[in-house]
């Protein structure tokens, strides 16, 4: 299934993209796409049952452009509500390690963003206050379906993923790298984690290691990577992170990001600055869209 959300910001409402490409509302059926949700493998058969049978409202018709505002007047929102936590995995890509210089990590590096970095696929990105070097990285995101805690391997992890979506990890790299301290200060400002536009269930996507993920800044291909070049795949991630820190439904782990990010490009790099427009997909995954703006 395509799960997501649509409406003003905050008070979003839950929907379905069926397999003909209709936007259906899920509001009668569900309050809303979470952890409870994903939790709960009754009510998402529920779900599943509803779109077979066809009987749905419809909120978008197929054909019609499921964007910032579509056909129907509808914002897409996050296609996931209240968040737990976001876990963040650093130099995942054997490529992204290369082009920053950096030794591929013995174990993964982990961060964190806050939940209140997530913003829509086609909202505004705002490039923070005294910024030069705010950057792309168009990754993979992890959806938790199922309490984890001290799994035992990777196959096992892959059984506790509710879903998959498109992560945009916006990084200030001055803030990140220069100004001291851990990364965090780099990855958690206004808007630097856009999400969506969906939430596709794991029968959807047999393989998270066979996904083709691009990033375009003003129409220009900048990354063209595969989830086949993670240094630790899917499983694996879950798996570790589980090791640490307990992880329940609705927590969100992004797994890292390819080459072709503006750090590891030549001097002048090519930053993003106001004005900008920055286009992101993961196959199968869907497609995001963000003007930037100054904050």
């Amino acid at each position: 299934m395509k799960l997501l959300r649509v409406g003003t910001a905050g008070s979003e409402r839950p929907a379905l993209l069926d397999a003909e490409g209709t936007l259906r509302d899920l509001s009668g059926l569900v309050d809303d796409i979470d952890g409870a949700l994903l939790a709960d493998p009754a009510a998402l058969d529920r779900v599943r049952a509803a779109a077979a049978a066809g009987g749905l409202p419809v909120l978008a018709a197929a054909g019609a452009e499921v964007s910032a505002t579509d056909a129907a007047g509808l914002r897409v929102g996050p296609p996931l509500a209240r968040i737990g936590k976001i876990v963040c995995i650093g130099l995942n890509y054997h490529d992204h390690a290369r082009e920053t210089g950096a030794e591929p990590p013995a174990e993964p590096v982990i961060f964190f963003k806050a939940p209140d970095t997530v913003v829509g696929p086609y909202d505004t990105v705002l490039v923070p206050r005294g910024s030069t070097k705010t950057d792309w990285e168009v990754e993979l995101a992890v959806v938790i379906g199922r309490t984890a805690r001290y799994l035992g391997s990777a196959r096992e992890a892959l059984g506790h993923v509710a879903g998959y979506t498109v992560a945009h990890d916006v990084s200030e790299r001055e803030f990140q790298i220069e100004r001291g301290g851990t990364w965090d200060k780099g990855k958690n400002c206004e808007t630097f984690n856009p999400l969506g536009p969906w939430l596709v269930t794991a029968d959807e996507v047999p393989d998270p290691q066979a996904l083709p993920l691009r990033l375009w800044v003003n129409g220009e291909l900048k990354q063209d990577g595969n989830t086949a070049e993670q240094i630790f795949p899917v499983g694996e991630v879950v798996r570790y992170v589980s090791q640490f820190m307990t992880l329940y439904p609705g927590d969100v782990i992004n797994t890292g990001t390819p080459a072709g990010v503006a750090m590891g490009h030549p001097e002048p790099k090519p930053y993003l600055r106001a004005g900008d427009v920055v286009e992101l997909e993961i196959e199968g995954l869907g497609r995001q869209r963000q003007l930037l703006k100054d904050a």
